[in-house]
């Protein structure tokens, strides 16, 4: 697939200087965030220095515990900026890293994670496996998977495997504050954007009721600010869905039947520029809905088919 297709396609896809693409999840307009910031005794964010139209202010990436030695969640990107104001975190921290633990795979959350080791030594990487994303890294992967558990001192990350975004997404329990380190599953401002092309938002709607299940007090994203409520935050997640997909019928049954159409239609107040990404959102919507037997389509790719109600 061209890359121009890609950034429509596949969960808001943006260049840099280091890899063709990079997955962002979704558009966080005019969020501004301080580099380094601490969200609670617990939890020091260093924000990963990958600013664009759709990772918002970048990548927030954690350090996570009281001791002196502390998990760090998420690398960024593999910016060179990155790097100081990583250090700078851990000098405001007072600590070292112990290990690093990764959401998933896509390029502005693992793709740091070479430098950092470079920096300070053999680390410890630990993500759920996914040879396709890991693999261009070159990293020792130590595998978690859903329940396993990652300690340090102040701080017990339990992993619950939250796939839809991405096969391989974790998100992580906090238990000492009843809070979620949610990855791109959740976002601090906006939605996130379930790519046709390696997404699954029937999975995806899973994993939020899962997460709602958790009942988090605060919810850390993997961009855009701590969310305070996170409880509210996940409800109004899958209200959004449900909302979305009402739309999306209502598109059908007006006799629309190709995806172009349908966004121009359901993102009718949002600016054009947006178009693009929303046709996987509204895509990954109606194979929902192919699965669950409401709809059919007729053509050779799910973006170029023509659908209808079933």
């Amino acid at each position: 697939m061209a890359v121009a297709d890609r950034l429509a396609l596949a969960a808001h896809r943006a260049h840099d200087s280091r890899r063709s693409e990079v997955s962002a999840p979704a558009v966080l307009l005019g969020t501004k965030l301080p580099d380094v910031d601490v969200w609670s005794p617990r939890v020091t964010v260093a924000l990963g220095q990958n600013p664009s139209l759709f990772t918002g202010p970048g990548t927030n990436t954690y350090l996570v515990g009281t001791g002196r030695e502390r998990i760090l969640l998420d690398t960024g990107q593999g910016v060179p900026a990155y790097l100081p104001v990583l250090a700078q975190a851990l000098e405001r921290a007072d600590c070292a890293i112990q290990e690093i633990v990764l959401t998933h795979g896509h390029p502005d959350h693992i793709g740091g994670a070479a430098d950092v080791i470079a920096k300070y030594g053999p680390l410890r990487v630990s993500k759920r496996p996914h040879a396709g994303f890991d693999a261009p890294h070159r990293l020792a992967i130590t595998a978690i998977d859903d329940g396993d558990v990652v300690r340090t001192e102040g701080a017990t990350l339990r992993a619950l495997h939250t796939p839809g975004h991405a096969q391989d997404h974790l998100c992580f329990q906090l238990d000492e504050e009843n809070s979620i380190f949610s990855g791109d599953n959740v976002l601090g401002v906006g939605t996130t954007v379930i790519p046709a092309e390696g997404g699954d938002l029937l999975e995806y709607m899973n994993s939020l009721e899962r997460l709602l299940a958790e009942s988090p007090t605060a919810i850390y994203p993997a961009h855009g600010p701590a969310i305070r409520d996170g409880r509210a935050k996940l409800r109004e997640y899958i209200d959004h869905r449900h909302q979305r997909e009402q739309e999306i019928v209502a598109a059908l049954r007006a006799g629309l039947t190709a995806i172009p159409a349908i966004v121009a239609r359901v993102y009718a107040a949002y600016p054009v520029a947006l178009h693009g990404p929303a046709r996987s959102s509204v895509c990954s919507h109606l194979l929902k809905l192919e699965r669950e037997g409401r709809v059919r389509s007729s053509g050779p790719a799910p973006l170029d088919a023509e659908w209808s109600l079933a």
